[in-house]
């Protein structure tokens, strides 16, 4: 069932009230995928009564007054991206095109829409409950932190919001303990995280909302609606990267009950073809397993899981989530289980026992065509500055995949995503990543992106001081955009 967006909604349960409004900068698709529909879904699994204002219109109080005020507290959430990430490219220029907005057009997303929002609600209602700000844009912005497009250090959201409280990282568990304390008059303190089954077994609807629906398309609903999360979090902790900022560095997987139960559910949908078009999380091969001492006393403070080498005490075996994908491929209906979230080749190069296995069942069972790597750069010099495993890894695992792929009698490709500009790197590293590219990979990559500095990374710090953050030396950093564009275009040609 979806969660109401009107009045004529609330009335038909019978609601004279919502305990929480959740607002947000995407449309409203009731899915496991979108964060504001997880909560949402997980509050009212709880027991209270929540609905949803998506996109308002923030020149009026037409959409953020149509369902008058929550008991609890309003949930502000920019959406599944950062707005500024969503509406700017790493030039600064204007996207015109929005995938989580109905017709595609990027109209409906104001910049730093958790602020807009938050003084929005205080503007059309005054001494309103609690306002609660949670996903990525709030959680990446709060504390202090450098905002590219300001070119300023700008201080916690919290503040530019007028907001009582942030919700940061996986939230789900936080923000039902939220609401039973405010519900119950108690401050709310301490509040922890939670595993992933119970958000899963949820019913989600799996669709755009009607009263959306009618405004347009939603582009991402065709990636996400027949796709199946297996975990979440990275102990990648790439330099650039938000995701171990906000989904944290302990992998938290889903058990295999619950995984199948979802493909089973997709398998009976009237419009599905038998395709689940990604099996995975933010980096595909991360299920299954954790560093046991990371699970007993936390991420080490002075060391990372896989840079500049992998840990040894982290024992990485895929063999759990090869014989997850195996059991998802034998359920009546599903036809093919790709796996397209892209996979961290040091992690299967160094798994000796199922790694070659895993890549060979990949390749036979699970690739549309292409398979997603993200190397990012050739060059030790700027690896090193994105947190990064060098070369020699990604040439061993091209020559296993395309070994694997021959054997099979496939045509399949390796995607290799890069990136231009970052902290560290000339146009001279470029051009030998072209070279590299060339005689190596044997491709001229195509998907190649300007670094685009975000809140609370490593790399956006190294950006801010043209400074090693571990080092302390200075450090190259091109900020002239034509300049930026031209070290993408050594590669892309």
């Amino acid at each position: 069932m979806f969660l109401p967006t009107t009045r004529t909604e609330m009335n038909r349960l019978g609601w004279e009230k919502a305990d929480v409004i959740l607002v947000t900068g995407d449309s409203y698709i009731d899915s496991p995928f979108m964060g504001i529909a997880v909560i949402g879904k997980v509050l009212a699994a709880a027991g209270f009564k929540v609905a949803v204002i998506a996109q308002p219109d923030v020149h009026s109080d037409k959409d953020i007054s149509r369902l008058g005020e929550p008991h609890l507290f309003w949930g502000i959430s920019g959406g599944s991206i950062d707005s500024m990430v969503a509406n700017y490219t790493a030039l600064k220029k204007r996207r015109k095109k929005d995938d989580y907005t109905p017709g595609g057009s990027n109209t409906r997303r104001p910049d730093r829409a958790v602020i807009v929002y938050a003084n929005q609600i205080r503007r059309y209602f005054k001494d309103t409950c609690p306002i609660v700000l949670g996903g990525i844009e709030a959680s990446l912005r709060r504390i202090a932190h450098y905002d590219f497009w300001s070119n300023r250090v700008r201080r916690s959201i919290l503040f530019d919001a007028r907001a009582d409280y942030l919700v940061y990282g996986m939230g789900e568990k936080a923000v039902v303990a939220l609401c039973r304390h405010l519900r119950a008059g108690k401050n709310p303190k301490d509040i922890a995280g939670i595993e992933l089954d119970e958000v899963h077994d949820l019913d989600f609807e799996r669709d755009l909302h009607p009263f959306y629906k009618k405004q347009g398309h939603v582009k991402a609903l065709a990636t996400i609606k027949f796709s199946l999360t297996t975990h979440r979090g990275c102990y990648g902790e790439c330099n650039f990267c938000a995701i171990a900022v906000h989904q944290g560095r302990t992998i938290q997987w889903r058990s295999r009950r619950s995984i199948l139960k979802e493909a089973e559910l997709l398998s009976r949908y009237p419009d599905f073809k038998g395709y689940i078009l990604d099996a995975g999380g933010p980096t595909a091969n991360m299920y299954g397993y954790e560093c046991t001492k990371k699970l007993k006393d936390g991420p080490c403070p002075d060391r990372r899981c896989l840079f500049p080498e992998i840990c040894p005490v982290l024992k990485i075996d895929h063999g759990r989530q090869l014989a997850l994908l195996r059991e998802i491929r034998s359920i009546k209906g599903v036809k093919k289980v790709f796996v397209a979230s892209g996979l961290r080749y040091d992690l299967l190069l160094a798994d000796k026992k199922n790694g070659a296995r895993y890549l060979n069942e990949i390749v036979i069972h699970h690739t549309s065509g292409q398979l997603k790597v993200a190397p990012e750069h050739s060059e030790e010099s700027v690896l090193k500055k994105m947190g990064k495993c060098g070369r020699a890894p990604l040439v061993a695992f091209k020559d296993l995949f395309f070994k694997f792929t021959q054997d099979a009698g496939k045509q399949q490709f390796l995607s290799y995503y890069m990136i231009a500009a970052h902290p560290g790197c000339t146009e001279k590293d470029m051009k030998n990543l072209a070279s590299f590219s060339t005689r190596e990979l044997r491709i001229r990559p195509e998907q190649v992106q300007i670094f685009t500095p975000t809140p609370s990374t490593y790399s956006t710090l190294m950006y801010c001081t043209q400074m090693d953050p571990f080092t302390r030396e200075r450090l190259f950093v091109e900020k002239n955009p034509g300049k930026k564009e031209y070290q993408k275009s050594i590669v892309t040609g």
